[in-house]
């Protein structure tokens, strides 16, 4: 068995072991645990019952990430997509299109994926962005997951006076759970202490108890549902009537960005961009993805997409697609243990998030800074994706004032054609904003 899965996974090479993916793969299921809530809990509001799509999502999760694991050897773990869940729920919900039309909605769009993956046209797309917006993709992602562990914890909140956001109660006992935790991350880090996500995150979720933080379970085992009834419950053929296109696209445009900005910024932190900002393989990692989406639709789950927390494993170490395998493991565990599972407050894992996101500015150092035609549309990404609360929206941003700046130096020998199909998407998401 080891030596097959040095044969597989290549750990010598990339300079790894089995312990350290082992730890990495946890570290990655822990901050990814959060969502066998969330998700549920989100789509719960159309009609179905969360225990069924619960069971659903951790199956989908398990056999996806495998995937990506054995078919690219990278440590990616996917999972539905927060904002594809909740744009789902909303066109359910608010725009009251029904249940099986959305699912419906959804293969159609993880077909849209397969199709152009697979004519090579997502890879094409990538390869045309330049390099400087690539790297300004993974800084913004890494402010953008460091804002998302503060505000689970509780430390910083929007303010409706204020119009901003601002430094929440910071006597609150979630807030003491992850300065705690923060501070044992640090001295451990800096002390290179193997291992140190997963203790810091197990620490203040052990501090949390007295705080009331951290709620043990009433049980610990639970069965999963069964999820038959769940399969193939969507209008494929209904979906395609043209009422339904702009939800299409509502759906499918900010999916497609938002998971571009995730492999090529979680890439990015692992190293895997060559000096051109190009990513060796990420077609590969392009028809995983799509292939999970299409999957997921057929049991009415949201699109599959790459998480930011797989840069929790990759800071922890993590270099291969045993770290993932280890996660898939931890989840298809999650079946049966759920309650226990869900124990890890936010509070717990924020510092982990923190830590990471800042970490990623390191990306901010491959940029152009005497060239004010790269520097602006990076930052523009890097701010915006922030501000705006969305992947997406960093990224359509940029790409226009790229192509702007660009054509108005004089420079436009510089814009690859694709990008002014890029522009002419981003538009036309923005229009569907409206």
């Amino acid at each position: 068995m080891i030596r097959w899965i040095e044969k597989k996974f290549k750990l010598r090479e990339h300079h790894t072991d089995i312990r350290t993916e082992f730890l990495a793969g946890i570290t990655v299921f822990i901050t990814m645990a959060y969502a066998l809530a969330t998700v549920p809990n989100m789509l719960e509001a159309t009609g179905v019952d969360k225990h069924v799509m619960m069971t659903v999502m951790v199956l989908l999760i398990a056999a996806a990430t495998l995937a990506m694991a054995l078919y690219t050897n990278r440590p990616f773990a996917l999972a539905p997509g927060l904002s594809s869940a909740g744009i789902v729920a909303a066109m359910i919900s608010a725009d009251h299109v029904p249940v099986r039309i959305a699912g419906g909605i959804v293969f159609w769009s993880g077909l849209l994926f397969l199709a152009i993956t697979f004519l090579g046209l997502r890879e094409a797309i990538v390869r045309a962005v330049p390099a400087s917006l690539k790297y300004a993709v993974s800084a913004g992602i890494g402010i953008f997951i460091a804002l998302i562990g503060a505000r689970g914890a509780g430390i910083i909140a929007a303010n409706e006076a204020k119009n901003s956001l601002v430094f929440e109660n910071l006597g609150s006992p979630e807030v003491i759970t992850a300065v705690f935790g923060f501070v044992i991350l640090l001295i451990l880090r800096a002390k290179r202490v193997p291992g140190d996500m997963v203790l810091s995150i197990l620490a203040a979720a052990i501090a949390g108890i007295p705080l009331g933080v951290t709620k043990l379970p009433e049980k610990i085992i639970s069965m999963p549902a069964s999820v038959g009834g769940q399969l193939f419950q969507i209008d494929i053929l209904g979906a395609l009537q043209v009422f339904y296109l702009p939800f299409l696209l509502a759906l499918f445009v900010p999916d497609f960005f938002a998971t571009v900005g995730t492999i090529l910024g979680v890439g990015a932190r692992a190293g895997y961009l060559d000096e051109n900002g190009n990513f060796d393989g990420i077609d590969q990692c392009f028809q995983v993805d799509a292939a999970a989406t299409s999957l997921g639709a057929l049991f009415g789950m949201p699109g599959m997409t790459t998480y930011l927390e797989s840069s929790a494993g990759i800071e922890s170490g993590g270099k291969t697609g045993l770290t993932v395998v280890f996660t898939s493991i931890c989840f298809l565990f999650a079946l049966f243990f759920a309650p226990v599972a869900l124990i890890i407050p936010s509070a717990a894992t924020a510092p982990v998030l923190v830590y990471i996101g800042i970490s990623m500015l390191e990306a901010m150092s491959h940029i152009k800074y005497d060239d004010v035609t790269e520097s602006m549309p990076s930052f523009m990404c890097v701010v915006f994706t922030v501000l705006a609360g969305n992947i997406a929206n960093g990224i359509c941003t940029a790409i226009l004032t790229y192509l702007v700046m660009k054509t108005a130096g004089g420079k436009t020998k510089e814009i690859h054609p694709f990008m002014y199909l890029l522009g002419a998407v981003s538009l036309l998401y923005f229009y569907t904003l409206f």
